[in-house]
Parts: structure tokens; C-alpha cells; sequence
């Protein structure tokens, strides 16, 4: 059971970082495009994607001390 908790958690972290990188992307492209407030706000939402995955990847991989 805890290999399908930490498989979860492994997954619900991929999918951030693959929400990250989509956020990323379109706020490349309203920066192009001239809209800095949706990029702004494109690029912080990027982040908080990725620091979410950051820190479940953190907690699904908790290192074993000898």
C-alpha cells in the first residue's frame, strides 16, 4: 500500500511540474505578445506549480538514515 501512496504522490508531482511547464510556456507567449500583467501572472502561477511539486516530491521521497 505505501508503494501506491508514494506512486501517487509521484504522479500528482509530475503533473505539477507538467502544469508548470504549460504555465511557463503561455506566459512566454503573452510576454511576446506584449500582455506583461497575464505573463506576470502566467510566471507566479508557474512557480507555485512548481514549488507544490517540489515539496510533494519532498514528502514521497523521505530519505532513510542508517
Amino acid at each position: 500500500m505505501e508503494d501506491t501512496m508514494s506512486q501517487s504522490k509521484d504522479d500528482t508531482a509530475a503533473d505539477l511540474h507538467i502544469y508548470a511547464a504549460h504555465a511557463h510556456t503561455a506566459a512566454a507567449a503573452a510576454h511576446h505578445r506584449g500582455d506583461h500583467e497575464a505573463a506576470e501572472e502566467l510566471s507566479s502561477r508557474a512557480q507555485d506549480y512548481s514549488m507544490a511539486a517540489s515539496e510533494n516530491a519532498k514528502q514521497s521521497h523521505v530519505p532513510v538514515r542508517a
